[in-house]
């Protein structure tokens, strides 16, 4: 650290690199990557600059260095990679599902933009099966919420919130349970309604209920559906001869 021969730093610092000490060659190259700024070895000085910080585990920083270096090294051997691990450190980020899902969402972005500027990479397969994988997070994390709404009472929430699903994700593993949820859900929105609106919401769950045995026929939740839909007909069948009177 204290040495002013910058080539024998570099030297030593290549060398804690590759011995995988991380710490030491990071606090050489910090301050090589500012001595060799505009010389030949600045771009190679920052390519291990920016892994120091990754090895370290700083996710966060080193997914500024990877951004950093494309944008300072655009047509750099090292490009491609760079614009890679930068994704990756989001990806690295990314919470279990029920934590806030910023991270996740980045990372899918700049997935998206890595494949959009190196289609014909190798690392294309890796990026989108990791895609699919966040993607999948966010629709454990879409329809979690959605049953919290039901479990909490919110039920004109949980209505929307599972249609709303049913439409961003109509090829869920889930799809099943939220159709069973949502008419639940629709049920209990509106027999707890007032009077004027009660008609109009039980014809809408009797929509869900539709909705459910057109899609599962032998839905695991038909037998508690169909008790449902019968007391909607019930309930509809009440209000029609009061209305009569």
């Amino acid at each position: 650290m204290k040495s002013t021969d910058m080539e024998a730093k570099y030297n030593a610092a290549v060398k804690y690199y590759e011995k995988k000490d991380y710490y030491h060659a990071l606090q050489l190259f910090e301050e090589l990557i500012s001595v060799y700024r505009g010389t030949s070895k600045a771009e190679q000085s920052y390519f291990y600059y920016t892994y120091c910080t990754y090895y370290v585990d700083d996710f966060t920083m080193a997914a500024y260095h990877f951004n950093n270096f494309v944008q300072s090294y655009p047509n750099s051997s090292h490009a491609e990679e760079m614009q890679y691990m930068y994704a990756y450190c989001y990806y690295l980020d990314s919470p279990i599902p029920s934590l806030d899902q910023t991270s996740t969402i980045d990372a899918i972005d700049k997935f998206q933009i890595f494949i959009n500027k190196f289609p014909e990479s190798t690392r294309v397969a890796d990026a989108n099966k990791m895609m699919d994988e966040l993607r999948a997070k966010l629709e454990e994390k879409t329809f979690n919420n959605a049953k919290l709404y039901y479990r909490t009472g919110d039920y004109n929430a949980a209505v929307v919130a599972f249609a709303n699903f049913q439409k961003d994700y109509p090829y869920s593993l889930y799809i099943e349970e939220s159709m069973y949820l949502g008419l639940r859900a629709s049920y209990e929105y509106a027999i707890n309604s007032v009077d004027s609106k009660r008609v109009s919401r039980l014809k809408a769950a009797q929509e869900e209920y539709q909705k459910l045995v057109d899609n599962f026929g032998q839905s695991r939740y038909l037998r508690d559906a169909e008790r449902i839909f019968e007391n909607i007909t019930k309930e509809l069948t009440l209000m029609n001869s009061d209305a009569k009177l």
